[in-house]
């Protein structure tokens, strides 16, 4: 119990770093504009406009890693996956996987909660059109690896699109693991295990770009999850038991080579 107040200890520490974060201009420039410029629905709200921290179980099996706060979701909110279309698909599916303890999230405060999964992004800043550049991704690696060492529950990392596929992968070149020649190839549902680190699954980003036009259905995502499931559960856990309202799952998303 010491070691996981610790750990929560040592988040929380980290969380601060990445809030006050002022490294890329061209982000701290935009995030701020958003927060003037609001959106008509959101003119009596005031933004966060600051880097958006990780959130979820210390003692987290499964990390979801997105691309970056959304303009005028996590970038007003304050926290991942809140506040816009993205997190309204996630949040449903995560609920029905047993990961969170309720199917809506709206602000900091609203009563989520997340039991064996945790969130975070590759990019901590919205960027202008989802679009961070490969300076900005290289500015906040050291905020994931940081995290990464932090969770050492892990047992798979779920990417949310290809940017996130990527980020992890730089994480395993740049801590010194083994680096996959040639480079796994992203896609919904594909998966690599390398055997020195969390197992790497693929699913498409829950942007409504991609939910909107079908491309990904609550279907498919919960395939994603639920075999993440599986993979994290075959070792045994080192922090605490997971909170009552988690429900567990079985099968999943056929395998894809790479």
């Amino acid at each position: 119990m010491e070691f996981l107040e610790n750990r929560k200890t040592a988040l929380a520490r980290l969380n601060r770093e990445i809030v006050a974060c002022r490294l890329c201009p061209r982000l701290v420039e935009h995030r701020e504009r958003v927060a003037l410029n609001k959106r008509a629905a959101y003119q009596s709200c005031e933004y966060w406009a600051k880097p958006v921290p990780g959130f979820g179980d210390p003692s987290a099996r499964v990390l979801l890693l997105g691309l970056a706060p959304g303009a005028h979701g996590s970038n007003r909110t304050g926290r991942m996956f809140t506040g816009d279309g993205s997190g309204i698909f996630l949040y449903r599916v995560l609920h029905r996987a047993g990961y969170s303890n309720q199917p809506t999230a709206a602000r900091v405060g609203d009563g989520l909660r997340l039991s064996g999964a945790y969130i975070t992004a590759a990019a901590r800043c919205a960027p202008p059109d989802n679009k961070p550049t490969p300076a900005e991704l290289k500015n906040c690696a050291d905020f994931l690896a940081r995290e990464m060492a932090l969770l050492p529950n892990l047992r798979v990392v779920v990417a949310l699109g290809k940017v996130a596929w990527d980020a992890y992968l730089a994480w395993r070149k740049n801590s010194g693991k083994a680096a996959p020649s040639p480079k796994p190839a992203f896609g919904h549902g594909a998966e690599v295990d390398l055997g020195d680190g969390p197992i790497l699954l693929g699913s498409y980003h829950p942007s409504q770009q991609n939910t909107f036009t079908g491309k990904l259905t609550e279907k498919q995502m919960l395939a994603v999850l639920r075999r993440a499931q599986k993979f994290s559960n075959r070792a045994p856990a080192l922090g605490p038991p997971a909170d009552p309202f988690r429900r567990r799952h079985g099968g999943g998303a056929r395998r894809q080579k790479d």
